[in-house]
Order: C-alpha cells, then structure tokens, then sequence
C-alpha cells in the first residue's frame, strides 16, 4: 500500500468514524445517567430520512438538519416517557423505536417521493460541502505534510469538525462540571443524588435530549454529507457498532473516539478493498461487507476485558417517600 492510498484509507476512516463517533456519544451521555438505550439506531434512521426529505423540498440542508435532530429528539421522548415516566424496560423500548423508524421512514418516503422508499438525490444547497481550511493550498507541496494537512485535516464538512469537537466537550462536561458529576451519580447511586435535592427524572430527561440532539446530527450526517440523500435502512447497523464501540471504550469518551475511529477504519478497508484474488481463490464481496461486523463480535468477545456498567443502568428510579 503506496502512501497516496494510505491517505485515502485513512480520509475514508474520518468520514465513516463520524457517525459512530456522535452515535457513540449520545449512548455514552444517556447510559452514564442509567438509561440503557438500544435506539440509538432508530434515531439515526428518523435523522437520516427527515433531514434529507426536508433538504429536498427546501433546498436548505440547515432545515434538514434541524428536522433531523426534531425527529432524534421525538424518539428520545417518547424512549424517555417509556422508560423514565412509566418505568417500563428500556431495551424494549429501545427496540420498538428501532421498529417503529425503520417502518415509518420507508412508509413516509414513499407516500412523499414515491421512489421506492428513497428520497430525490440532494444537490447543491441541499447537501453539507467540504471546507478547505486555511493553509492547505500553501502547504500542498510540502511533503508528507501537505497531503496529510489536505486530506486528513482539511476537505470534510462542519458536521465531521463537530463530532471530533464534541470529544473533548463530552471529557470536559463529564469530569470537570459540576452537571457531570450529577450526571455520573445518577448513573451509579440515584437515591445519593435525590437526597441532595437533584431531580433525577430531570437530569435523564436531559441526558436523553442530549443523546437524541446527537444522533439528529448522526443520522443528518449520513444523508445529508455522506451520501446524497436516504436510501431504504441506510444506517445500515452503525447504531449497534456505536454500542460495541461504547462498550469497547468502557464507557469513557476518549477511548470512545480510538474505538470508532478502529471500527471506521475497519469499515473504509472492506469498501476499498472488494474481490480481493488471492490466486487459488477470489474473497467475495459479501465477505468483506459483513467483515466490519465480524470483526466488531470478535474484538468484544476476546479484547474488551471486562467492561463494567453504571451500576444504575437499565433500573427505573423509584422515588422514596
């Protein structure tokens, strides 16, 4: 493998990180404050569709992505009603919103487009451009440096700049806040946090907005800057991956970044390298498109170790009177 096509394994890595890494995010927010969420799929579906249909009928990719994160946000809700107001079970709950999107955004797509389940193509306004950031033509014949700079830093759209930065956010709202602090005892000790006078149901109503807030902009990335409007179940299983990396990541948010960035990685090779002949026989293609996800099952079951959830997690709070 040459240099030049390193680069472009790599640049293919950052852009089919984002997703998991926003993804990965909002599970890390919610799961830290106890509530176990399984949707994060759903919700990235519910994005994906709303934020490419609306940026079809307006022209405006900023109102597809505002309808992306009201649709994250929809489903967040009525996750936290189920499982935060009415106490029900949280996987349920988190696997009826997988259903529920995966049958509505064909079901509105069609009656909308009638295109089979897709949306028209997104072109011009209605797409997320690449930005060139500064210095990259400048530094285009420097070697080594110049390539790296314009193919790995520079060249992606504001929502790829927007998950990276929501890295440190996350570490620093988490271990130097005092709301993370709150957040991270609710996730192991409610009852501590209700006697110093918190409201838990509040704080996880918050948490759950924040995690539907995040995947809104997942799943609006994927249609609306990935690719070029919403196909038939176009998250294509990235909200599970976000939850292996999560787990993988031991629920922290830098190790969350390595961890996606590694199963981006593990995606961009399967898509550049299909038909591999290795002489006495040819890998087929199927092959390398269910790799990523073999390789996910395989890196949980014999690298992770033991990973440890909030002790809270998955348990409604009952409010002692």
């Amino acid at each position: 493998m040459d240099f030049a096509t390193l680069l472009q394994v790599l640049d293919s890595t950052v852009r089919l990180a984002t997703p998991l890494l926003l993804a990965c995010l909002a599970g890390l927010f919610s799961e830290r404050a106890g509530i176990f969420d399984i949707g994060l799929e759903g919700k990235m579906l519910a994005a994906a569709f709303f934020s490419a249909a609306i940026a079809a009928i307006t022209g405006d990719v900023w109102m597809g992505l505002g309808a992306g994160i009201l649709a994250s946000l929809a489903l967040s809700v009525l996750h936290g009603l189920a499982s935060i107001t009415f106490r029900g079970n949280q996987l349920i709950s988190g696997v009826a919103i997988n259903f529920l999107a995966a049958g509505l955004t064909v079901l509105i797509a069609q009656d909308w487009f009638s295109q089979g389940g897709r949306t028209p193509s997104l072109i011009g306004a209605g797409r997320f451009e690449p930005i060139i950031l500064p210095g990259t033509a400048e530094l285009a014949g420097v070697p080594i440096i110049g390539p790296i700079y314009a193919e790995l830093i520079s060249g992606h759209s504001i929502l790829v700049y927007v998950a990276f930065a929501m890295v440190p956010l996350t570490w620093w709202l988490l271990y130097r806040t005092r709301f993370g602090l709150r957040l991270r005892a609710v996730g192991e000790a409610p009852e501590a946090v209700d006697t110093a006078g918190v409201s838990v149901v509040g704080l996880r109503y918050v948490v759950v907005g924040i995690c539907g807030i995040l995947c809104g902009i997942a799943g609006a990335y994927l249609a609306t800057a990935l690719q070029a409007g919403f196909v038939k179940d176009m998250t294509a299983g990235r909200g599970f991956i976000a939850l292996a990396a999560l787990i993988f990541a031991k629920w922290r948010p830098w190790y969350a970044l390595y961890a996606c960035l590694l199963f981006g990685l593990l995606q961009a090779v399967a898509l550049r390298y299909q038909n591999i002949d290795l002489g006495a026989f040819v890998v087929p293609v199927q092959f390398m498109d269910a790799l990523p996800y073999i390789l996910t099952v395989v890196i949980l079951a014999g690298f992770v170790g033991k990973a440890i959830p909030p002790r809270a997690g998955g348990e409604p709070y009952v409010k002692e009177r």
